[in-house]
């Protein structure tokens, strides 16, 4: 188990079921308080729960909406699904969220939504979007993450004919703001997915609010940072935990399992509606108390 790190604490607005002024409002609260230091959206173009047929904001329209109006926050979309954008697409619109925002992108990349999730499925066949099966889309993400960091780091054009990838000529100007790249952040828990983890990310992102099976997905991540000779502790490990208005002690209690098993960066999850003054709140409720 890596050292444990000073935690980072953010929030996560799911963009559905709300008013992009709600959102907005959040976001520049937290701007303004120290102990807040991330926020996210996710990636989704419907509804992955409640009423289906209700608003869901396409994440990277608004992160870069957001990007302009807030100023100290990092941000991201966590995670971006790689079935939805093909990855040259998406390397050239988060280096302009990265440029909007002056070098304050975190970026959030995963495989996409699970197979056994009929809510999240749905919107592929909605958007005219294939649904790859798992291998493949392991394969790809794989794949992606390749192309993307050479598209923000070479500086002459480049082909690239993978199994699932195939660019001729790629290149992207203007590079992001960050040298040499964005960290990359990579979501999931399955195995294939954590073996992709160990070779590309910069912080390793678990959705599950269970700390325990964190934990067990951590231990085979190091298995898999020893099998190609990378420190585990080069990865900064990074929770989702459901925020409870009414009884805030259960997400303290959670939120210091999590610290105490070397997760140190803390992505809070918002329910909707947002109430006044919720950002305080989460930093004088949850933050504080975790970390005095």
């Amino acid at each position: 188990m890596p050292s444990k790190p000073s935690p980072s604490f953010g929030l996560m607005t799911a963009p559905m079921h709300v008013d992009y002024h709600d959102i907005l409002r959040v976001w520049q609260d937290a701007d303004a308080i120290a102990e807040i230091e991330h926020a996210w959206l996710f990636d989704h173009l419907m509804p992955i729960g409640g009423d289906p047929g209700g608003p869901a904001y396409e994440g990277w329209t608004l992160l870069s909406a957001l990007a302009a109006q807030t100023e100290r926050l990092r941000l991201g979309v966590m995670v971006t699904s790689n079935r939805f954008r093909p990855p040259a697409m998406l390397a050239k619109i988060a280096t302009v969220v990265d440029i909007v925002s002056g070098g304050r992108l975190d970026f959030g990349i995963g495989v996409g939504s699970r197979p056994g999730h009929p809510l999240a499925r749905r919107e592929y066949a909605a958007h005219g979007l294939p649904f790859a099966d798992t291998a493949n889309a392991v394969g790809s993400l794989a794949e992606a993450l390749t192309v993307i960091r050479r598209l923000w780091t070479d500086n002459e054009p480049f082909d690239f004919h993978g199994t699932y990838v195939d660019l001729t000529g790629a290149f992207a100007s203007p590079k992001p703001m960050q040298r040499p790249h964005p960290p990359i952040v990579i979501g999931g828990r399955s195995a294939a997915t954590l073996r992709v983890v160990a070779e590309h990310a910069d912080i390793w992102n678990i959705a599950s609010g269970d700390v325990d099976d964190a934990v067990s997905r951590g231990a085979l991540l190091e298995r898999y940072c020893a099998e190609i000779g990378r420190d585990p502790a080069s990865i900064t490990r990074s929770i989702n935990l459901p925020v409870s208005y009414d009884q805030p002690g259960l997400t303290q209690d959670a939120v210091g399992r999590a610290i105490g098993a070397g997760f140190g960066h803390i992505v809070l999850v918002l329910p909707a509606p947002y109430p006044a003054g919720v950002a305080r709140w989460v930093a004088d409720e949850l933050i504080t108390p975790s970390t005095t």
